[in-house]
């Protein structure tokens, strides 16, 4: 796909600052430990616990999904309510002005769908200066990749 010839680096430095992020926020927020997560997309949160009890909670933007074929962008997925993917517009405008053409188009393939989610969540974590991202286990194919637009304890 056309892309400028700094991207490929930017992108892989984008990749190992998310890797450095998650690292930060399993020490700080114990992400990672807690046996239970949900997500409320109509509140645009994410919110882990533990014994019935919320401990950490994340303000979330979905970034895209991938299927059995192909990944798709989060503002590309008429499913999403506005508000949990307005954001991503941010990312499609940074790939538009640049002439990124991964980062505007609705659906990509990949031999490896799983790494490419990653990596085209990287890339929206370095555009909006998010502090992390997260991925729901899933049984199954496919996946769902979110960012933390912010992330605090329950009090």
């Amino acid at each position: 796909m056309r892309a400028p010839d700094w991207y490929a680096d930017w992108r892989h430095d984008a990749f190992h600052e998310l890797m450095a992020k998650q690292d930060a926020l399993k020490a700080s927020h114990r992400i990672g430990s807690w046996p239970r997560w949900d997500y409320d997309v109509d509140a645009g949160t994410l919110t882990f616990s533990e014994d019935g009890a919320p401990k950490v909670v994340a303000d979330i933007q979905v970034v895209g999904s991938t299927g059995p074929r192909d990944w798709m962008w989060g503002w590309a997925n008429e499913h999403w309510p506005r508000s949990v993917v307005e954001d991503m517009e941010k990312v499609r405008a940074f790939g538009s002005e640049n002439r990124i053409e991964q980062l505007t188009t609705e659906f990509l393939t990949d031999d490896d769908l799983n790494s490419l989610g990653w990596e085209m969540t990287a890339v929206a974590v370095r555009v909006l200066d998010a502090v992390g991202a997260y991925r729901p286990p899933r049984d199954g194919g496919g996946g769902l990749f979110l960012i933390y637009k912010s992330i605090r304890f329950v009090s």
